[in-house]
């Protein structure tokens, strides 16, 4: 299940889709990830291969408590403030590591089964499964679909969270087609940040 593969990246637009088959989730404030579990053995793996099992031992205990024992979980690993609000000041120093949890939307394999040729509301109803008595350190991503896209982006920016990420609600995880799309909030601080490549 570690074989390398592309994620499925959001581009960059500057306004919401507000049809019926659009999900739209807040965009939080971290590094992507993938989780992998097989049996007994746990990896977090960064953007570009890299393991991060030894920062993140939260996302990583976590994950061997989740009753299903082989399964790839994509999402951004943040850490939170006291409002919830994903910090990457704190996440971005290294000290606060053992506080980073994993915001999960999107779930890639499960149990051997490879579920990126499902469409991603099917898939996001198995992550959702998947996590149902999670315990805390991974949890799964909130979303609202369809044409409160806009009004959405509108509460974010209200709320200074960074944007919000809208895909597809039936497009495979396929990079080149997977329709995600991003907006961001202006006046956040991550519209000016480089970012880094992990």
């Amino acid at each position: 299940m570690t074989k390398k593969f592309e994620f499925c990246k959001p581009e960059a637009q500057k306004v919401v889709p507000s049809g019926p088959d659009w999900i739209h989730e807040v965009k939080y404030d971290g590094y992507r990830g993938r989780v992998i579990r097989d049996a007994k053995d746990v990896k977090i793996l960064s953007r570009s291969g890299l393991d991060w099992t030894w920062r993140f031992p939260w996302i990583a205990e976590t994950a061997l408590k989740i009753r299903k024992c082989r399964f790839m979980v994509d999402g951004e690993i943040c850490v939170l403030d006291v409002q919830g609000m994903s910090d990457f000041s704190a996440l971005h120093s290294n000290r606060r590591n053992d506080e980073a949890q994993l915001y999960a939307f999107d779930l890639l394999v499960l149990e051997g089964d490879d579920l990126r040729d499902l469409p991603l509301v099917d898939r996001k109803s198995k992550l959702a499964q998947l996590l149902a008595r999670r315990p805390e350190g991974i949890f799964v991503a909130p979303y609202e679909q369809g044409e409160i896209g806009p009004g959405l982006f509108d509460a974010a920016c209200r709320m200074k969270l960074e944007g919000l990420v809208s895909k597809h609600r039936l497009r495979r995880y396929r990079p080149k087609t997977c329709d995600w799309i991003k907006v961001k909030n202006r006046e956040h601080p991550a519209y000016s940040r480089v970012v880094d490549q992990f």
